[in-house]
């Protein structure tokens, strides 16, 4: 294989593997969110946020293992402020569960993945 068909391969991978959560941002949020026949678990984080990168990781394999359960979005803080304003979170990483659109449940902090797979079961 030439490399050119290897980047696209590995593209390809990268972007099926992570196809299980969304980004959410200001303009679909409502749509995806609150509107959703699925319970949803957001992400509310930012790049610069040291325990929001040990939760990441966490909230990806959630997001495959509870693969048409459970919708997964993440919400970046630092480009989606009003969001961040609107459900009142305070501090990163934060967690919201949302089934039937409203908040259901809240888990603030990095946690293990036992405790937020907890959490996800509360609300399936």
């Amino acid at each position: 294989m030439d490399n050119i068909v290897k980047q696209q391969l590995t593209v390809i991978n990268y972007q099926s593997h992570y196809m299980a959560q969304i980004t959410l941002d200001e303009k679909n949020f409502d749509k995806e969110v609150l509107t959703s026949e699925l319970p949803v678990m957001v992400d509310f984080w930012a790049i610069w946020c040291g325990p929001c990168k040990v939760l990441g990781p966490i909230v990806e394999e959630l997001a495959n293992d509870y693969s048409g359960k459970l919708k997964v979005g993440k919400v970046n803080v630092d480009e989606n402020n009003n969001l961040a304003m609107r459900y009142n979170v305070m501090s990163i990483p934060t967690l919201k569960f949302y089934k039937g659109g409203k908040v259901v449940g809240e888990l603030i902090g990095a946690a293990p993945k036992a405790t937020v797979e907890a959490e996800i079961k509360k609300h399936l």
